[in-house]
């Protein structure tokens, strides 16, 4: 199951709709975030959500038993020990160094990369989509770069945000651009859609949304 997830940006109000800003644009659409209680730890801003309170947020077509794969363990007494809390991070080391405020996360808690879940932009999917992988290239993107620098290796989950390639070569500035008024409504659908998988994701266990959100088409 997914400890700790980490929504890639850079901070600051100039940049807060940039294209690169999807992963933390997508945060803003969970559930629960009106409720956490973020700090300013692990070189970002970080919260922490209870179990118990994610599983109210399970979305109404699910089943209401926590699958098995996601239940606490038992102990030898029959009791189940403390539930476990979801980290929630963003980065505010900027985006080509947002590895690093994982990594301290990560390490303080002790969560394996594969436990770890980043929700970033994505050149290679168009506007609309989105994708859920594990492992796989960094696509020239500096924050997956950070990360494998930092962890060794690219072996960790991504919740990737469409945001397509421009028909020029200047990536820098188009990922640092807004989204534009005709781009808005589309990606309104997309972060709903995908802010919903992820409560899926966390309860269910990333597994559950393959193959179909491989490549996700979420806009009309």
């Amino acid at each position: 199951m997914i400890e700790l997830v980490a929504f890639l940006g850079n901070p600051g109000e100039e940049y807060a709709h940039n294209r690169h800003n999807a992963g933390r644009l997508l945060a803003e659409r969970l559930p629960f975030f009106t409720v956490l209680n973020w700090q300013r730890k692990y070189k970002g801003r970080y919260a922490a959500l209870d179990w118990s309170r994610l599983l109210a947020y399970q979305p109404p077509a699910m089943p209401d038993a926590v699958p098995p794969e996601a239940a606490p363990p038992v102990s030898a007494a029959g009791e189940k020990p403390p539930l476990p809390r979801l980290h929630l991070l963003m980065p505010e080391t900027y985006m080509n160094l947002s590895g690093d405020s994982v990594y301290a996360a990560a390490s303080f808690f002790k969560i394996p990369r594969e436990k770890i879940l980043v929700v970033h932009d994505e050149l290679e999917l168009p506007l609309g989509t989105a994708g859920l992988k594990f492992s796989g290239g960094l696509g020239g993107h500096n924050g997956l770069r950070s990360m494998k620098a930092n962890f060794s290796s690219a072996d960790f989950w991504r919740l990737r945000i469409g945001i397509g390639r421009p028909n020029h070569d200047d990536i820098s500035g188009w990922v640092l651009s807004d989204f534009n008024r005709a781009e808005t409504p589309v990606l309104d659908q997309v972060l709903e859609a995908a802010a919903a998988a992820l409560v899926r994701i966390l309860l269910e266990g990333p597994g559950a949304l393959l193959p179909g959100w491989s490549k996700k088409k979420l806009s009309d």
